[in-house]
């Protein structure tokens, strides 16, 4: 037992000359707890994880003796936490509207049981390795919850429970260490430290892709299962409209929503929103494979910086089990400056724009641990990190997105240009890249049309061309341009429209297939190419304007269902019929 010496902000000096860096201390009346995050002599620097006001020196201090972990075994799913793993529902019940400082509660439910289904391959004698599949539990009606041995365990397996319903904290099995013989009780939970990252046996390669349903992302920025990706953009410019869409439409089967230090009020609009919606995938609410962590800017800032690390964690866990699952941390900016707040307060020596020095470094060992790995327990699973980034006035020069930059390899950038102009997702084509476009080239080949990279490449290319040819406009006006750079600017419009456009609440045009994205790129292309033919013969590009087709294909996007493919590709089919009579019309009046 120690004592409080000196307190500064959410930083605090204590005399405990027992603990460790990392460990979590417990602190005053209020039973305020932190984690140690500096030594010296008897001396320990804690920082902790709620607002030290009315805190005193002389109070008493005292160390837990591990450090921040979280639980991870069934009830995580369908659940609200705050930054530290506590469940806000819980939280409400204990204190009111108004978190308390120093409530206790667990951060699984302690009263619920579960069907526990024992592993029918493991027997009373059998050697039991960590990560090792124990049993299941089913956990909601989408997700079967796999229970895992914890990693750092391992022996003979001395008895496992039979089926039956069990709470999270009673006993199941019994593991015999052989190294020196001590007992080690198994239950449907484990703890482990979000600092540390799960261990692995390999990180695997396969190529699948991280499909969201959203044209601009999986057909021309896509992001792979395991993939590290980036959305920076100012205020207002759709990142959370986005992220929606991406947890609403993706492929994972888990989705883990981090919201770090946002507005209170935005991130009310996510848990509200969040439990209405129904998974299109399973027809059953959203919410049974999600899981939200929420740290608003006005709750305490050291537990807005371990935020993310516990929603990591817990990304980690359902990897192991063989899921793949998607975790949006949203910002990786106020996670930013909390780091640089409570860097200034134990004097440390800031560099851009007040960072600390390691900003980079510790940007970087988060999303190193994105990934798609052979877990311990053999299965497969992967975890796509897609982190939002807020620069202030959308300067992307700024520390926390050059950093980030460097590091993701899918870079999602939002324009506050394109959202003014209305045009949703607000994700500026020039600005944005992709570095596994060559390892989803080979999944597209594989699945969809071997065509896909090089439609790809010849729409960005159209889209650049686009962009210095309304420079051109903007200066001198459109009739400087000849036919064929007024027939290429607009098809770079209807390609902007009829494909990069999407609306989030349309029933229709919310998601699209790769089937469908593909069909509308080819499409659109198809257009551009019979298009230029003709206006290479001599056709006047303000005819071929006023073709009816072009309003029609802008319009396709949200009249077919992605199950519509048959009726899609039949529209597609009329396009050369529709320039080929353009064609006949042009040979009889060429003037016309």
């Amino acid at each position: 037992m120690g004592k409080i010496l000196e307190i500064n902000g959410p930083i605090v000096k204590l005399e405990l000359p027992e603990t460790v860096i990392g460990e979590q201390v417990r602190v005053g009346e209020l039973n305020l707890v932190g984690e140690v995050i500096g030594r010296e002599g008897n001396t320990a620097l804690a920082q902790l994880y709620e607002n030290t006001e009315g805190l005193r020196p002389g109070e008493a201090a005292d160390g837990l003796g591990y450090p921040l972990s979280v639980e991870l075994g069934p009830g995580l799913l369908n659940a609200i936490f705050d930054g530290v793993q506590r469940p806000l529902e819980a939280v409400w019940a204990q204190s009111g509207d108004r978190i308390a400082r120093g409530v206790q509660v667990h951060s699984l439910p302690r009263d619920k049981a579960w069907h526990f289904v024992p592993n029918p391959s493991l027997k009373s004698g059998a050697t039991l390795a960590g990560g090792q599949v124990l049993g299941t539990v089913q956990e909601t009606e989408s997700i079967q919850h796999r229970i895992l041995t914890p990693p750092n365990t391992t022996g003979e397996l001395a008895e496992l429970a039979p089926e039956g319903d069990y709470r999270v904290d009673e006993v199941i099995g019994r593991v015999k260490d052989r190294r020196d013989g001590q007992v080690h009780k198994l239950q449907l939970f484990h703890r482990w430290p979000v600092r540390t990252p799960r261990p692995y046996r390999r990180r695997d390669h396969a190529v699948k892709p991280l499909l969201t349903g959203q044209r601009i992302l999986d057909t021309f920025y896509p992001l792979l299962k395991g993939g590290k990706g980036a959305i920076p953009g100012p205020f207002g410019a759709g990142k959370t409209m986005l992220q929606q869409q991406i947890a609403r439409w993706c492929n994972a089967e888990i989705v883990i929503y981090v919201g770090c230090g946002e507005r209170g009020n935005e991130l009310t609009d996510v848990l509200e929103f969040m439990p209405e919606l129904i998974d299109p995938h399973t027809g059953r609410p959203l919410m049974e494979r999600t899981l939200l962590v929420a740290n608003t800017s006005n709750m305490p800032v050291v537990a807005r910086e371990a935020s993310v690390y516990v929603g990591i964690t817990i990304a980690e866990y359902f990897r192991d089990q063989g899921y793949d699952v998607v975790m949006v941390a949203d910002s990786t900016s106020r996670w930013a400056e909390a780091l640089r707040e409570v860097a200034g307060r134990l004097g440390q020596m800031p560099v851009e724009e007040g960072y600390p020095a390691y900003l980079g470094s510790r940007l970087a060992a988060f999303y190193e641990r994105a990934g798609r790995v052979e877990a311990l327990s053999g299965e497969f699973g992967s975890v796509s990190l897609i982190g939002a980034v807020s620069p202030p006035g959308g300067d992307f020069s700024e520390p926390v997105t050059s950093h980030t930059k460097e590091i993701i390899q899918t870079f999602w950038a939002l324009s506050k240009e394109l959202a003014d102009a209305r045009h949703y997702p607000a994700i500026d084509w020039l600005e944005s890249f992709s570095g596994y476009v060559p390892q989803a080239a080979r999944w597209w080949a594989e699945n969809v049309d071997p065509r896909w990279a090089e439609f790809r490449a010849k729409s960005l290319e159209l889209l650049a061309e686009s962009e210095e040819l309304q420079r051109i406009v903007n200066l001198v006006g459109v009739e400087a341009l000849s036919s064929e750079q007024r027939w290429t600017l607009e098809a770079a419009g209807l390609i902007k429209e009829g494909l990069l456009q999407q609306a989030a609440t349309d029933d229709i045009d919310s998601y699209a297939s790769p089937e469908k994205q593909f069909a509308l790129l080819e499409a659109l292309l198809r257009i551009h190419d019979e298009g230029m033919k003709l206006v290479k013969m001599g056709a006047s590009a303000r005819r071929l304007l006023q073709v009816p087709l072009l309003a029609q294909a802008r319009r396709w996007k949200s009249q077919y269902k992605s199950e519509q493919l048959e009726e899609l590709k039949a529209k597609i089919a009329e396009i050369p019929d529709v320039f080929e009579k353009l064609a006949e019309e042009y040979e009889q009046a060429p003037q016309g």
